[in-house]
This record gives C-alpha cells, structure tokens and sequence, in this order.
C-alpha cells in the first residue's frame, strides 16, 4: 500500500469514529421551564442567618441545584434545593 492510502484510510476511520462518539454524547440537562429562576433561590439562601457568600452552584440531573455556601463563621453549608419548588432537600453528596 502506498503511504498516501494508508493515510486516506487512517483519516477516513477517524471520521467514523468521529461521528459515532459525536452521536452517543447526550445534551447537558438543564432546569425545567417551569423552574424557580435561579436568581431567586440564591437570593432566599442570601437571606439565611449568618450568610456570607456562595462558593459554588452545580446543576444535577435530579432537578436539584447544589449550593455551597458559607456563613460569617466560616462554617460550610451545602444544599440541594429542588428547582420546581425552591425548598430544601437533605444533601446526599
């Protein structure tokens, strides 16, 4: 085989190959339409006593936003809320 048709093929199985993988990759899940906005679940965790600041937001397939935050203690505080109702769900990381 010449080296030009070894590299043709080489490149037509990464295409392929290409393809499938591109067509297993599922959407990212993403909050209802119906869903409590965003805004307004962070500003409810804001108003919590001893608030000081959110360290990190996460999005799960459950329909729940994972919020770290922590107070002015420096205490740790991690929450599942549910996006449909806004209310707390017991943490299961």
């Amino acid at each position: 085989m010449s080296r030009n048709t070894i590299l043709a093929a080489t490149a037509c199985t990464f295409l392929m190959l290409g393809g499938a993988v591109q067509a297993q990759t599922k959407p990212p899940s993403v909050p209802p339409e119906k869903a409590i906005k965003l805004s307004e679940i962070i500003a409810k965790v804001e108003q919590r006593e001893s608030f000081r600041y959110v360290s990190d937001i996460e999005w799960d397939s459950e329909g729940t936003y994972n919020i770290t935050y922590y107070t002015s203690d420096n205490a740790k505080v991690e929450l599942k809320i549910d996006a449909a109702t806004g209310q707390a769900k017991s943490w299961e990381p």
